[in-house]
């Protein structure tokens, strides 16, 4: 017997689906994998979902340390915001006024 070529990747499609509507419930990417010719499990559209939460935390970490800068680089980055406000005092009062 020969196996069928038009195999639908599950995963993909359930990862089409939550990309559709990411507040779709388990029962409803089921119900539409199910209209695209894919048996899903609860299970499989669970882990899927942790698996694209997974890679978006990852991303976010990764930029936030590409990003990091040294101490002594932000406090002479603020020394010269504070001089082009008229000063320290100057920029401590805006910090409050924004702080309100």
């Amino acid at each position: 017997m020969a196996k069928a070529e038009n195999k639908v990747n599950k995963s993909q499609v359930i990862r089409d689906i939550l990309a559709a509507d990411p507040k779709a419930d388990y029962k409803t990417v089921i119900e539409r994998a199910a209209e695209k010719g894919a048996k899903v499990s609860q299970t499989m559209v669970y882990y899927v979902r942790s698996k694209l939460g997974q890679a978006a935390r990852r991303a976010k970490r990764e930029q936030a340390a590409t990003t990091s800068r040294s101490p002594v680089e932000l406090v002479g980055r603020v020394k010269k915001l504070a001089d082009e406000v008229g000063g320290m005092k100057q920029l401590k009062q805006l910090v409050d006024l924004l702080a309100e």
